[in-house]
């Protein structure tokens, strides 16, 4: 019997900390999201006015939304620096130093003066302070996501690992909350002139209560043991490039991620440009419809997750990929009405419903492509260099397509076509017996047999 209050101490303590790690996983992508989608939104229905004046409004919206492309760019460079730091030091280091790095660039935007102020420095200010957001992104979900599947209790990856995926919707509900809710409760005029700097400068408070639960995690038990074993890799994007399996699930990851990136950055980011610049629409109703969407998106990100692991991840993945394409023809549709409550529904059903079923999931998958020694840095390179094209290229290339369409979808239906193929068949072309799932030996051994092959 005087094992029972020890092992129920333990038990308790496991809780606590479980709690916690769930806690800053939802919190701290919540901040970071919330910053980078300010900058989406804003590229659309700000940014373009003041920072990329322009006689014809659809130059100024591309120049706009190619600094926000930047931030995709950036990405992939925070993902390997930050990777490497959570292969090597560990998961929780990294998430301190990206949400710190993101607060504070996400609150200097929100002083740049503007292009009529101070000429083309301002722009140049925005880009650099873009630059910096996509860094701390590039770091920030890696670590994020590893923090809570490795926590994860057996069998339930794929639930954990979409508590941090619920970070973007909340970060989305929150951006284009922020910004419905300033845009109504004050003129056009002042909205224009200073109030969508608030929505910026509120990023400070967000960082404080990340930071102060973040500070309270401990490393997970993954890495822990890894350290135990002596099983870290010197350096994890050498290790990665040289393992013939690794290099398969980073191209298949990459292409698995295709159609999740193109369709949020289609119904998040350009709809609403689309909406007011090309369909004459007020922006108001569009936020509203982005914001609903996110909120819906809220519950049924875990629930695709829990369904990753009873049904099994690539076939939840694969058709929300299809079903995202398929809905997107309708809501399209939708959108050009113009009407704004059907134009809402068809935001809501595609990217509230469907988009969630690869979103949801998608942590888990992407975590168990790799073994642990180098997992942060291949989850990482995956998600982050394939977000040039899958979502930071999009409302660019997009806007360019419309334009060339004469106004018309007809273009961006195709290229939405294009995108939810590849990632169908990506993600099918991932081998249930490549995945790592009990990781630790396996990751020792696959490295051990990988420097054997190479030295061979």
């Amino acid at each position: 019997m005087t094992g029972t209050p020890d092992n129920a101490q333990k038990e308790q303590k496991n809780r606590r900390e479980l709690r916690t790690v769930v806690a800053s996983s939802i919190i701290g992508t919540t901040v970071e999201w919330y910053d980078f989608f300010l900058y989406g939104t804003a590229a659309g229905t700000v940014f373009n006015t003041l920072y990329f004046p322009s006689d014809d409004p659809l130059i100024g919206t591309l120049l706009s939304f190619t600094t926000f492309a930047l931030g995709f760019v950036a990405r992939p460079i925070g993902g390997l620096i930050f990777g490497h730091i959570g292969d090597r030091v560990g998961r929780k280091k990294t998430l301190v130093a990206t949400m710190l790095i993101m607060g504070v660039a996400t609150c200097a935007i929100g002083l740049v003066p503007t292009y009529a102020s101070i000429g083309v420095a301002a722009p140049i200010i925005l880009v650099l302070l873009r630059l910096a957001q996509g860094v701390a992104i590039g770091g920030e979900w890696g670590g994020a996501v590893l923090m809570s599947v490795e926590y994860a209790p057996r069998g339930k990856r794929g639930l954990y690992g979409s508590f941090p995926q619920v970070g973007l919707a909340l970060g989305l509900t929150l951006g284009t909350g922020v910004f419905a809710g300033l845009n109504a409760a004050m003129s056009s005029t002042a909205f224009l002139a200073w109030g969508w700097r608030i929505a910026f400068g509120l990023s400070a408070i967000l960082v404080l209560v990340g930071m102060f639960i973040r500070l309270k995690v401990i490393e997970t038990p993954a890495f822990r043991k890894m350290e135990e074993h002596k099983a870290k890799a010197t350096v994890p994007v050498v290790e990665l490039a040289r393992n013939p399996l690794s290099r398969r699930h980073v191209l298949l990851g990459m292409g698995s991620r295709l159609s999740e990136g193109v369709a949020f950055n289609t119904w998040a980011v350009f709809a609403i440009s689309y909406g007011t610049g090309t369909l004459g629409m007020q922006r108001q109703p569009l936020l509203l419809g982005v914001m609903a969407a996110a909120l819906v998106m809220l519950a049924f990100i875990p629930v695709f997750g829990r369904a990753s692991d009873r049904f099994g991840r690539r076939r939840v993945f694969t058709a929300g990929a299809v079903l995202t394409g398929v809905v997107s023809f309708p809501a399209l549709a939708m959108l050009h009405t113009g009407h704004p409550l059907v134009t809402g529904i068809g935001i809501v059903v595609v990217l509230g419903v469907c988009y969630p079923m690869m979103y949801g999931p998608q942590a888990a998958l992407y975590s168990e492509l790799f073994p642990t020694p180098v997992r942060c840095t291949g989850i990482s390179f995956v998600y982050q260099f394939s977000g040039i094209f899958a979502s930071g290229l999009t409302p660019l290339f997009l806007s360019y397509l419309v334009g060339q369409a004469g106004g018309g979808y007809g273009l961006v239906l195709a290229y939405l076509f294009v995108a939810t193929a590849i990632s169908a068949v990506c993600t099918l072309a991932i081998r249930r017996r490549d995945l790592f799932t009990e990781d630790v030996d396996a990751g020792h051994e696959q490295l051990r047999n990988a420097r054997n092959a190479t030295a061979a």
